[in-house]
């Protein structure tokens, strides 16, 4: 039976994405690879505009329960000397809802809830399609096909569906490579979240509800380095013990069998998301580095604004095309900030790292303003 809209994938992109269709109107199919929807991942950013974009949905007070609300996001030394601070209560004065930290996992099992399981499919993973001017018919690995009129692809970094299209928008290695873990740590008082750039490294930290933590530590490395598959606490304990506290305090209550790792990736910025009777959204379209905490937020932007082209424009085609515009220019330039970004916080050379320090304590007020506007004053 021929569908109207089939949605790869089932993480953020893919679950919102069908919140957002049936919000508008519209029914989907959802196909995920997995056998089940999987609890993954460690913490993540909701931040104004991703809560401007739930609320469009109409979720966003729901979600605020599940999360921690965050006052401000501080950037440190190594000895723990202030670089630079951003107010998040002042900014949501301006902008709206507030910035929150969530663990991945509750924001699935949130957004799983408000869609229909019997549209949702498992074990389900696509390996290639054929479009032709009426239909596209997709392909899986375990030898099934399905036909549907218009395909919307939310099968993340490591998409087929974008690798079809486009063959040559390769992976992108930020050269460097990350662990993360989340922890519980009653002892530990925590109202903000904040990075520590050091010349070794880098190190984050976030409070989760239910005196949880999220940190990640990142490290310049070569791509797929062998010393990096097996380090482990005591490993990272060697290099950022030496950070300001509550850094070594929070490594001292981590375990091995929670670290997460993987080197940081992303894909240079594509020209193109709508393909004829196919969309590319979320991770699929415009993966980024984590460095300004807004994969899932264009994610949730990317769901809202599709269904509201879809809702708006009646040929599909059009609707299609219109989001790759309103989407391409924000999409563009927050994964190429996101990767300068990722630079900087983690160079080496002792020169550079002093003169980036001075500036940063001595940036003004109205330069880090108007880079808070790009990202949070958007409008769904």
């Amino acid at each position: 039976m021929k569908s109207k809209f089939t949605i790869i994938g089932g993480g953020i992109a893919g679950l919102s994405t069908a919140i957002a269709l049936k919000k508008a109107g519209f029914e989907s199919i959802l196909y995920e690879a997995a056998p089940e929807f999987r609890e993954v991942g460690a913490g993540i950013a909701l931040s104004i505009n991703a809560m401007k974009a739930l609320a469009a949905l109409g979720i966003d007070e729901e979600i605020r329960a599940k999360g921690r609300l965050l006052e401000t996001f501080t950037i440190y030394n190594e000895r723990g000397r202030k670089l630079s601070q951003t107010n998040f209560t002042s900014l949501s004065r301006t902008y709206g809802p507030g910035n929150f930290m969530i663990h991945r996992a509750d924001l699935q099992s949130f957004l799983i809830s408000k869609i229909n399981l019997d549209s949702v499919f498992f074990n389900k993973r696509m390996i290639d399609f054929e479009q032709t001017a009426q239909s596209i018919n997709l392909k899986f690995a375990d030898g099934s096909e399905h036909e549907t009129e218009y395909l919307i692809v939310a099968d993340g970094i490591h998409s087929v569906g974008r690798n079809k299209l486009l063959p040559h928008a390769g992976h992108r290695f930020a050269g460097q490579t990350c662990w993360r873990c989340v922890i519980a740590d009653p002892e530990l008082v925590l109202n903000e979240s904040f990075e520590t750039w050091g010349r070794q490294g880098r190190f984050g930290l976030g409070p989760l509800p239910d005196h949880k933590f999220y940190w990640y530590a990142s490290l310049n490395a070569k791509q797929n380095e062998s010393a990096y598959k097996h380090f482990g606490i005591r490993d990272l304990q060697k290099i950022f013990n030496q950070f300001h506290s509550p850094i070594p305090e929070v490594l001292a209550t981590s375990t091995d069998a929670d670290l997460i790792w993987s080197d940081i990736m992303d894909v240079k910025p594509i020209s193109n998301f709508a393909f004829d009777r196919v969309v590319l959204i979320g991770d699929a379209a415009h993966p980024t580095t984590p460095n300004l905490g807004q994969g899932g937020a264009m994610a949730i932007e990317d769901a809202v604004i599709l269904a509201a082209e879809l809702k708006k424009e009646p040929d599909v085609h059009l609707a299609f095309l219109n989001f790759e515009k309103r989407r391409l220019p924000r999409t563009q330039k927050i994964v190429n900030e996101s990767w300068r970004v990722g630079k900087i916080s983690q160079l080496e050379n002792r020169t550079m790292v002093a003169v980036r320090n001075w500036v940063m304590t001595r940036m003004s007020a109205s330069v880090n303003k108007k880079q808070l506007k790009f990202l949070f004053d958007v409008e769904f």
